[in-house]
């Protein structure tokens, strides 16, 4: 399918998106099924999490957006979800929640030697991350990470 239409139809989504506070993260067209399958992955513009009813409230206007737009010659699904749960940890929010947890940090190997380092998650400051390596607390400057995703600890 061709590109301009998915960029037009992101382009007329993301305006019906911002009338609900809400933003699209992603849009595929998996065009290699029958009839074809439109996936909108919504994010909340203040970050709060994607409920089923954000969902289902912006499912109709969507629809209707595309349905309008007329881009489209051919019948479809249409799919609306959320992002889900991802395992690297980016906002201060993910950092208080899984203060304990097992994380993996990778690091940038210009400053460091060593590539990754597991522990526990133990603190994060403006400037570092702090976490438990078998019962010692290591302290990383951020400018020398990459990375923090949540993970197994292998004995």
């Amino acid at each position: 399918m061709d590109k301009e239409i998915k960029k037009n139809l992101e382009i007329l989504l993301q305006e019906v998106a911002k009338e609900f506070n809400l933003e699209i993260y992603s849009l595929n067209l998996l065009t290699n099924q029958n009839p074809i399958i439109i996936k909108i992955i919504i994010k909340n513009s203040n970050d709060d999490d994607i409920t089923i009813n954000d969902c289902s409230r912006f499912n109709n206007p969507a629809s209707a957006v595309i349905e309008n737009s007329n881009l489209l010659k051919c019948s479809y699904v249409l799919e609306i979800s959320s992002q889900g749960v991802s395992d690297e940890l980016t906002s201060e929010r993910d950092f208080k929640t899984f203060k304990g947890f097992p994380v993996n940090v990778e690091l940038n190997q210009k400053k460091s030697q060593t590539k990754f380092l597991n522990g526990l998650l133990y603190e994060k400051s403006k400037d570092y991350l702090a976490i438990n390596i078998k019962g010692k607390i290591k302290k990383i400057p951020f400018n020398e990470v990459l990375k923090i995703s949540l993970c197994t600890i292998k004995d």
